[in-house]
C-alpha cells in the first residue's frame, strides 16, 4: 500500500519571485513510494530505469541497501550515481520500476544551499511540521559542534561550517536513510578530513542507512562497510570493506582494495616509489 512520504530536502538559494522556497525544496508530501517490504532493508530498488530523451542514464538498475548499512557509490562522471540518489530522494519522479525507500529520509548536496536570510537554526529546522523549535535546532547543531552559531547569518559561516550546518539539518529528521551527494567536495583538504570523521561518527550514533555518492576511493574505503561501482547503468561492482575502524589507509588490505576499485574504474593505482 503507497505511503505519503515527505521530501526532505535542502532549499535553493535565490528562488523566483512568487516562488515558495519550501516548496521548491521538495517539502511537500510526495506520493507514489512505499516502504521496502523487508523490515531489514532500508532502500529496494528493481528494474529501475532513467532516460533523458534517447539517452538512458539508468538501465534496469537493482540495489539493496540494508537498514543501517553505510554504503558507497562510486563511478566516473556522468555514469548515473548523483540521479540515482535523486530517485531515492524523490527529486526525480520520471523513472520506470520498483523504488521503495523510507518516509523518513534526508539529503545534503555539496553545496549546502542555505537560505541566507534565515539564521542558522531556522535553516536546521526548515520544512518541519509546525513551528519553528529552537530546542531541536540546538540539539542537532550541537552533534555537529556548532552550538554556538544558531543565531549566525549563514553568509558569516566558513565552508566547513555551512556543510555541518547541512548536516544538522539532515539529523534533526531522524533519518532512517541519508542521502549524501558528494558533501566533502567544496571543502579544502584538512576539512574534508574532519567533515568525513563528523559524518562517520554521527553515523556511528544513529545508524540511518547511509549512500555516500563521491568520486573519491580512499574516502569511499574510510567510510563504507560496502562500495559500489555504478557503469553503464547498472551496480556493475559490489564489494564489501570487512576492514576494522578507524582504518589505516597503509593498511595491505586498504590498499588492495583501492588497487581494485581504482582498476574497476579505470585508473591505474599509482606504484610506490622505492
Amino acid at each position: 500500500m503507497a505511503s505519503s512520504l515527505q521530501r526532505i530536502v535542502t532549499p535553493v538559494l535565490d528562488p523566483e519571485p512568487g516562488i515558495d522556497p519550501a516548496a521548491e525544496a521538495g517539502l511537500e508530501p510526495a506520493s507514489g513510494y512505499r516502504p521496502p517490504a523487508d523490515p531489514r532493508l532500508a532502500v529496494s530498488v528493481r528494474g529501475l530505469t532513467r532516460a533523458f530523451a534517447s539517452n538512458t542514464v539508468i538501465d534496469r538498475l537493482d540495489l539493496d541497501v540494508p537498514a543501517g548499512q553505510f554504503v558507497v557509490l562510486l563511478g566516473a562522471s556522468g555514469c548515473g550515481k548523483s540521479t540515482l540518489l535523486r530517485i531515492l530522494a524523490d527529486l526525480d519522479t520520471e523513472i520506470g520500476g520498483d523504488v521503495r525507500v523510507p518516509a523518513r529520509r534526508a539529503v545534503a548536496f555539496q553545496s549546502p544551499r542555505l537560505l541566507p536570510w534565515k539564521r542558522v537554526w531556522r535553516n536546521v529546522v526548515l520544512g518541519l511540521p509546525g513551528r519553528p523549535d529552537r530546542a531541536r535546532a540546538a540539539a542537532a547543531l550541537a552533534e555537529v559542534g556548532l552550538e554556538a552559531r544558531a543565531e549566525a547569518w549563514p553568509k558569516t559561516l566558513s565552508g566547513g561550517e555551512a556543510q555541518r550546518t547541512s548536516l544538522a539539518r539532515a539529523l534533526v529528521r531522524e533519518p532512517e536513510l541519508l542521502l549524501l551527494d558528494e558533501p566533502f567536495g567544496a571543502l579544502d583538504a584538512l576539512t574534508r578530513l574532519k567533515a568525513q570523521d563528523l559524518v562517520w561518527r554521527l553515523w556511528r550514533r544513529h545508524r540511518p542507512a547511509v549512500l555516500l555518492v563521491t568520486h573519491d576511493v580512499e574516502e569511499a574505503l574510510l567510510l563504507a562497510d560496502r562500495a559500489l561501482v555504478m557503469k553503464d547503468g547498472v551496480i556493475a561492482h559490489s564489494v564489501d570493506v570487512d576492514l576494522s575502524r578507524p582504518r589505516d589507509v597503509g593498511d595491505p588490505t586498504f590498499l588492495a582494495l583501492r588497487a581494485d576499485l581504482l582498476g574497476r574504474l579505470g585508473v591505474d593505482a599509482p606504484r610506490s616509489v622505492a
